[in-house]
């Protein structure tokens, strides 16, 4: 046990005896593992355990927030001492019996518990894998370097606050990424994949480390014999999985509190409203089976759940964090997240893709005299607030007549989220969803992005080519 009951119960005690509206303690355990590969040559091979806690004191609206390595009596106490002090209360604050706290347990049930531990294979088989997705990239001689990782993580969470929750979770992350560079004359593209899911090495056979290989070997190759991409104003095919990376950065973070609760994203107000293209809905889901952003219970001890943000384009409801709501007035939505216990939480995406449509994917490309197909996209950059986007495409290809037509490289997509949202005008139905992690105030955190092809009526494309 991180924190004990009782242990717990004096904090809080001293917490609300100091003056605090309300005291939460986070605490928790981080086991990370991670083996690298260049061409088959071990570069890293790391493994390391911390744990710590964070104290959250409200004051009415504002907050207060410190957190430490030290998880004995003494620590804790001296560290709600001086959190209390920093609002003008001082002297020792009153920490004896525990303040009659009846804390109501809540634990995970395990629903994204390992099949096969961490402890189940040794690192000889780990390697192995390593040199199977290595030798699944080299899909042709102009493959000049193959790097392979294996990242693994453990983390045991507590939360417990003087409203009487008690709130466990166990946590495992497990990603295989592969990045493959071709080179031909001087000229040098790369490709990746990186399957991540909530899950034990059972990863390796639900993504098989040759495929996976195989796949960031192939988009290196495409991008090797690609022309420069054209620019100018023209409609987009999006693909799925990591395509929605351009709605989560542009549209998701501006339905996070964090934003709306300082009337600093342009949505905010407007539930109720037509947003997007009535062909969109828009969904958050920290349930998801195994899914990359999921866990049972959020990192304020709520229950994770399903939130449609979007349904047919009316905006129907934000993501929402204990202090957001009492900001704003909205139900929380067990969208509390944080990186560790450095960190205090914020509203945040757990699995955001938009949801399926009923266009087919080949009927998305007829009636296109000349466009672009974004196959893969790659990172890209936000402004804060209103949205406005410049993603690169990491595949991509020409459309022409209504067909897939040669590879481009080059490309970049450029926009407003809330603009290109309207703008979808048909969406398929193959939804997928890829790993990433995002970054914002209370760290990166793993998160999902997702949407089925989708066809975008006109994009701002920047590229090197007439």
């Amino acid at each position: 046990m991180l924190v004990s009951p009782e242990l717990a119960g004096q904090v809080l005690a001293a917490a609300r005896a100091g003056g605090a509206d309300f005291a939460e303690i986070y605490a928790e355990r981080w086991k990370r593992r991670q083996l690298r590969t260049v061409d088959r040559r071990v570069k890293e091979a790391t493994s390391g355990i911390e744990r710590g806690a964070g104290l959250r004191l409200f004051y009415g609206l504002d907050v207060v927030y410190a957190y430490t390595n030290d998880l004995s009596a003494t620590s804790l106490l001296a560290l709600t001492e001086r959190l209390c002090q920093l609002r003008g209360r001082l002297g020792r604050v009153d920490a004896s019996g525990g303040g009659g706290l009846d804390f109501r347990p809540r634990r995970a049930s395990g629903r994204h518990a390992p099949a096969q531990p961490f402890d189940s294979r040794d690192k000889a088989t780990r390697l192995a894998w390593l040199h199977e997705a290595d030798a699944g990239a080299r899909v042709a001689p102009e493959i000049a370097q193959v790097e392979a990782r294996l990242t693994e993580w453990e983390q045991d969470m507590l939360v417990a606050n003087s409203e009487g929750v008690w709130a466990e979770d166990a946590r495992v992350w497990t990603r295989l990424h592969v990045n493959a560079i071709a080179s031909d004359a001087g000229e040098l593209q790369t490709g990746s994949a990186a399957p991540g899911l909530t899950m034990g090495l059972e990863l390796m056979e639900r993504h098989p480390p040759r495929e996976v290989g195989r796949e960031a070997g192939l988009q290196a190759m495409t991008n090797l014999r690609a022309v420069p991409a054209p620019a100018g104003p023209m409609p987009v095919v999006i693909g799925n999985r990591f395509g929605g990376v351009i709605f989560h950065e542009a549209l998701g973070h501006l339905l996070e509190t964090t934003s709306v609760a300082k009337n600093a994203s342009v949505l905010s107000g407007k539930l109720g409203q037509t947003v997007a293209s009535p062909c969109v809905t828009y969904i958050d889901d920290g349930t998801l089976p195994h899914a990359w952003g999921s866990t049972e219970l959020d990192d304020e001890g709520a229950p994770t759940e399903r939130t449609v943000l979007i349904q047919d384009g009316v905006l129907k409801q934000y993501m929402v964090d204990k202090l957001g709501g009492l900001k704003t007035g909205y139900r929380p939505t067990g969208s509390g997240r944080r990186q560790n216990y450095t960190l205090a939480p914020t509203s945040r995406m757990r699995n955001t893709f938009i949801a399926p449509g009923d266009t087919p994917k080949e009927a998305l490309f007829e009636g296109i005299d000349f466009g672009l197909y974004a196959k893969s996209m790659g990172g890209g950059q936000v402004k804060p607030g209103s949205g406005e986007y410049n993603f690169a495409v990491r595949e991509g290809y020409l459309i022409r007549k209504g067909r897939v037509a040669e590879p481009v490289r080059g490309a970049m997509l450029l926009g407003k989220g809330p603009d290109s949202i309207r703008k979808i005008v048909a969406v398929s139905d193959d939804l997928e969803n890829a790993p990433g992690m995002c970054g914002s105030l209370s760290g990166s955190i793993p998160v999902e992005v997702g949407q089925p092809h989708l066809l975008v009526s006109e994009i701002v494309v920047g590229g090197e080519a007439a």
